[in-house]
């Protein structure tokens, strides 16, 4: 397979130096960088942009979680941790695997062993093919209260206005996110999502059925069973977008 990016961000440079000698038995993944502190972190992953990311939980000040929830788009993700509490709470994250500190040689291998699966079942992309920073399969950290969730772009069907926050659709969850719909609709590819309204964007993906609506405009089912009004203004480009 194609060698595969990663950085490590730790605190514990003991740590940081073990994981570097287990990375050694595996050349098809190429360490960028490492980072001490979530702050150096997230600078490290802005300018490599890894496919892979060791992240300890556990870290002065912030922690991992912080630094996910800094990311616009959050690399296969495996935990690094002395403690294990904060496994099974790794795991409401949806993180692709945990370690707990020191490491197990044979543990390593194993998580390695899921990180190429998943690659060979999502083949990475760098960015969108029409130059958005988002594709479909870019992995998304979403954190309302005390819930977390990491979920792909493909996964979800509808962001929507929510007073000063965004609501974020996706199987039967709705967390809500501060960030405008505008910014998100920057960031999102245009081939798998459209802005309906002023209110609203969907998943292209994920339109189950299209009816002819009052006043010129459309209206949508989606698979999770939201009904969604296109514009006037919208329904043309939408027409033309699914060459109806």
């Amino acid at each position: 397979m194609n060698t595969l990016k990663a950085v490590i961000v730790e605190d514990s440079r003991l740590a940081r130096n073990e994981l570097k000698v287990l990375l050694k038995d595996f050349p098809d993944i190429q360490l960028l960088g490492e980072a001490a502190n979530v702050d150096e972190g997230i600078e490290l992953i802005h300018s490599t942009q890894p496919d892979l990311l060791f992240l300890d939980i556990n870290m002065p000040e912030k922690d991992g979680f912080d630094l996910l929830e800094a990311l616009d788009e959050v690399p296969v993700t495996i935990f690094t941790t002395a403690y294990d509490e904060y496994a099974i709470k790794s795991f409401e994250y949806n993180a692709l695997d945990y370690l707990l500190k020191p490491i197990n040689t044979k543990r390593f291998a194993k998580a390695i062993e899921k990180v190429r699966s998943q690659f060979e079942q999502v083949p990475h992309s760098s960015s969108s093919e029409d130059g958005k920073i988002l594709h479909e399969h870019s992995q998304l950290f979403i954190k309302d209260g005390e819930k977390c969730w990491m979920v792909r772009l493909n996964e979800i069907t509808l962001f929507e206005i929510n007073g000063n926050y965004t609501q974020v659709y996706f199987e039967q969850n709705k967390p809500l996110i501060y960030r405008s719909l505008n910014q998100i609709e920057q960031k999102l590819p245009d081939s798998h999502f459209f802005r309906a309204n002023r209110q609203q964007i969907i998943n292209l993906n994920h339109i189950k059925s299209v009816v002819p609506w009052f006043n010129g405009k459309l209206k949508l089912t989606l698979q999770n069973g939201s009904e969604v009004e296109i514009s006037r203004r919208q329904s043309a480009d939408f027409k033309n977008k699914l060459s109806f």
